[in-house]
């Protein structure tokens, strides 16, 4: 009992000791905005953590010039960037992601008979961070580790339709076009987000090649944002061999993503 007292008077000792303040209420900003689905005001920061107003105002102004806090377009309310997102990407449950999604991929890949890859948002774009071939002689795939366009592509649109306001506007703010990107009105692509959300997924004609109607399920995460999308480039068989049909991917597909949960 006494040994127990001992130690837990040691280690707070040991925790006062090692005390980062500025560090603590850096960490405190980020870890309220987490759980914020729409931002918050400075005034709302500083009321929730019980902190002085100026402090506060400190902190936040340097986290939104490292980019880890996004101010509205207002400037009134902030929110979550993605560059802790980002940040996870380059780190082991990344990796993880990878292998759990792998062997789901090569499933779906052989009962589809189509390729299929895996995409996530970096740095104003789409990275493909896996991909599987389909089984048969002809297919269509994306190389591993292409970046792809946030804008015109059926991966991208997701990504952006499953997003908070605020993440969904720093991301286009951080977009820059890839080769050969189709532009596209900011109205149009709303109500594109909108339908994506009602029906939660994507189908539609490539934007880069002739032929391919793509098919992309979101990733979701606790938060109901999209961590990752799959996407499927579906190439339709015109010959007398019969192949799963679009209505088929779609449904085998989603069965993928019920399966690979996120975080």
């Amino acid at each position: 009992m006494g040994n127990g007292i001992a130690m837990d008077a040691e280690e707070k000792d040991d925790a006062d000791r090692y005390r980062a303040p500025a560090l603590d209420k850096g960490l405190d900003i980020l870890e309220l905005l987490a759980e914020q689905k729409d931002g918050l005001t400075r005034v709302e920061i500083t009321k929730l953590l019980g902190r002085n107003a100026s402090e506060i105002y400190r902190m936040l102004e340097r986290l939104v010039a490292r980019q880890y806090v996004a101010r509205s377009p207002g400037g009134d309310r902030y929110a979550l960037s993605l560059k802790l997102y980002a940040l996870a990407h380059r780190h082991p449950p990344m990796n993880r992601l990878i292998s759990e999604a792998l062997p789901l991929m090569q499933r779906f890949a052989d009962a589809a008979e189509q390729s299929i890859h895996l995409a996530v948002y970096d740095r104003g774009n789409l990275l493909v961070i896996a991909q599987v071939d389909g089984p048969g002689t002809w297919g269509i795939s994306v190389r591993l580790g292409s970046r792809v366009g946030l804008i015109d592509t059926a991966s991208g649109r997701v990504m952006l339709a499953f997003q908070s306001e605020e993440q969904r506007a720093h991301m286009l703010a951080e977009h820059t076009k890839v080769k050969g990107e189709v532009t596209v009105d900011r109205e149009a692509l709303d109500l594109a987000f909108e339908r994506i959300r009602e029906d939660g997924f994507l189908l539609k004609d490539s934007q880069q090649t002739f032929g391919v109607t793509d098919v992309t399920f979101p990733l979701l995460g606790p938060s109901g944002q999209a961590i990752a999308a799959l996407t499927c480039p579906y190439l339709r068989r015109i010959d007398e061999y019969v192949a799963p049909s679009v209505g088929d991917v779609i449904g085998l597909l989603g069965e993928v993503v019920g399966v690979l949960k996120v975080g």
